[in-house]
Parts: structure tokens; sequence; C-alpha cells
């Protein structure tokens, strides 16, 4: 039997990270050895005490039944705790946080709520590629909003067409950016606010890398802190690069009680909740000691300053990121960024080409600094041999 595919499936694209890890394999099989840049997946450990806390868990019978519903009250509470601390903004961990299976899943099932066939949906770009697909899969328009150098990456939202404003019921936004590494101003958060407040639009932000930054004394801060934001906005969280617990799969949604009502109620028909033992050892995450955040950033930290003065020295335009561990670079004059990507394969050195992160990628690939010192200066060494 021939098989066909859903008409909205048929309109995605192949999903680019999956694309990227497919390729690398491919290359590994032939005996190349790989630099990978391409999927920002922390090399760095879990650390020991986070990591004794699930092991603790895993043996506690209660957690062994279907976690439904926003999340263990220990977990929801350790959240809003650690928002006070860290923004100075009061959740009510009761109706306005919601566990989520890492952010990506809350990003993507978010439109379902909101979202009808023929409702636009605007979005940062180049952006995670999940804002467009969870627009695809429940029918949605997307329209992206450009992200432009000589704008600080931040969207123009003069730009809209009239049209595309009347249909508009969601603006995706990241900051810090991905894969720009742009932090916005609050006075960017304001216009936000404001335009959402305008326009009767939600506004959605993807908070992931909020805490992997470089100058203490510049901290990128929430959306929720900005006056207003909470009665148009929601914010996605997630633990895996804060902490290094990508593979754990935990995170959460916070903000306006009615998004995030509507968001658990699209979830409680398609997952069952975040295994209880993963939330118990994400509360000791929230409330232990915090300094494996700082230390991790040095490492970064390190490996920005070794990569990017490296890229700059062989002549490419690497700019060098205020947070995320990603290093947003032109490509050569005359080359595109699937070009130029695949011209570094054959050496072993992976990274992600610009086009894979939205129209407004294109010019520029994205490396992630999850490799060691060592084989950064190594793969500096290959890239040379290509240019």
């Amino acid at each position: 039997m021939n098989f066909t595919l859903s008409t909205r499936l048929q309109q995605l694209p192949p999903y680019l990270f999956i694309e990227l890890d497919r390729k690398k394999k491919a290359l590994a099989d032939r005996g190349v050895d790989i630099i990978s840049f391409g999927v920002g997946d922390p090399d760095l450990p879990t650390p020991d005490h986070i990591v004794r806390a699930m092991q603790e868990a895993v043996a506690m019978p209660a957690y062994h039944q279907y976690p439904f519903g926003r999340g263990l009250a220990t977990f929801r509470q350790a959240v809003a705790a650690w928002f006070v601390r860290r923004f100075g903004v009061s959740l009510n961990p009761d109706t306005e946080v919601h566990a989520l299976i890492g952010s990506k899943e809350g990003i993507g099932h978010f439109p379902l709520a909101f979202v009808n066939p023929g409702d636009v949906v605007l979005a940062t770009e180049p952006g995670y590629p999940v804002y467009r697909s969870s627009t695809v899969l429940c029918g949605g328009e997307y329209h992206p909003l450009p992200l432009r150098r000589d704008n600080g990456f931040l969207p123009d939202f003069d730009e809209i067409p009239l049209d595309i404003l009347q249909r508009a019921r969601l603006l995706f936004f990241n900051y810090p950016n991905n894969p720009t590494a742009a932090v916005a101003p609050v006075e960017f958060f304001k216009r936000v606010v404001e335009f959402a407040h305008r326009h009767r639009i939600i506004a959605a932000h993807d908070c992931a890398y909020s805490e992997l930054y470089y100058d203490p004394a510049h901290r990128p801060t929430s959306f929720l802190a900005v006056d207003g934001a909470r009665e148009v906005g929601i914010e996605f969280h997630s633990l895996s690069k804060t902490f290094n617990m990508t593979g754990w799969r935990v995170g959460w949604a916070c903000g306006n009680p009615q998004l995030i009502s509507a968001l658990g109620a699209i979830k409680d028909n398609y997952d069952s909740g975040v295994f209880s033992a993963v939330q118990h050892a994400a509360v000791a995450a929230l409330t232990g000691p915090q300094e494996c955040i700082a230390a991790n950033n040095a490492v970064y930290r390190e490996r920005r300053d070794t990569f990017v003065a490296g890229l700059r020295r062989l002549g490419l335009d690497a700019l060098s990121p205020e947070a995320t561990f990603y290093v947003w670079t032109a490509v050569p004059r005359g080359s595109t960024s699937i070009a130029f990507a695949e011209r570094l394969l054959p050496t072993g050195v992976v990274c992600t080409p610009g086009i894979g992160m939205g129209a407004a990628g294109e010019g520029y690939v994205r490396f992630a600094l999850t490799v060691p010192v060592k084989r950064i200066i190594e793969a500096l060494d290959r890239i040379r041999t290509v240019l």
C-alpha cells in the first residue's frame, strides 16, 4: 500500500536538526572524525546534586504513577521561588506555572489552543524551527519577522502588512536569541507589550537561554518583568541549557493564567505530564547550589573567545555572542549558507546553515560552542584548509 501523508505534514521540510544528525552519522560511518557545532546540546554533564536527586526519586513508588496535570506542587513552587530571586517577578504557582516535557513540547502544543485555520502566527526569523512547524500543524499561516543585523536582530513591527496584522493571533519571539545570540533590551519588551495590546495578539516568549550569558552586569531579563506583559503573554523556560539537562526533558510555561490553562487543556489531551522523578530532580536544580551556572558560563566564555578570535583570523565575520552558546557567522562572499556548511563537512566540521532556520538566516551559519577548546582549535585548523 502507498500511504498518503496529510497535507500539513507535507508542508513541513525535514526537521533541520534531525537532518544534521543524519549527515553527521553518515560521515562517522565513513570513518570521518566529527567535530560537531551543529545541535545546541551541551557536552557538559548535569551537576552531581541533580543526578543524586534523580537517583533517589526513581526509587520512590509514589513517583511511578501518571504525573497528570500542571506538575508537582513542589516543582511549581520551586519555579515561582526561582522566578522571584532571578527576575523579581511573583508568580502564582497554582495558576501561572505549568510543567512541560521540555520547552519545545510547550511551544509545539501552544498554537493548538488558540490558532484556527487561516489565523496568522508571527515569529522572529531566523529562529527555532518549531515556531513554523507548530503553526503549520495546527492549520495556521506562518509569517516571519526578519531579524537584521543593522537593527540589532530585533523585529520591525511596522513592516507587517495590515492584512496580516488583522489576522494575527500569536507572536513567537526569543531572547536571548537563537541563533543570532542577540539580547533584547527592556525597551523592546515594552514595545512587544504595547504591540500585543494594540492588536490583541498573544505574546509568547521563548526564554530558554536566559541563564547563558557572559556579562553578570547585563543579565538578560524576563519578558514578564515588564508591566502589562502578563496581561498578554506567556513565557517558556527550560532547564536544558541552564543545568545541562537536554535529555531529561523538563521545563515550564508561566504567565497569564488563561493562557496557561488553555495550554494545560491541550496537554491533557496529548500527554500525561512530566515524569515525577524528573520534576523532583528539577526542584533540586532550582533550589540547590547555583554556582554551576556561573561555572558553565565560564567554560563557554573561554570557548567563545577562542573560537571567535580564530574565525576572525581566518577572515570570517563572526559575531561574538552576548548570551547563548551560539556564534552567528557570515559566510564568505559569494557563498550560500548551505554551500559553506557542505564545504566544511568533508573535514568533519559540522555547523548549521542559517537558511535552515528561515529565509532571513541566509548568509550565515551557526556554530554551537558544545565542544572543548582543544577540539575548537583543531576545528579552526580544518576550516583553514577549506578557506
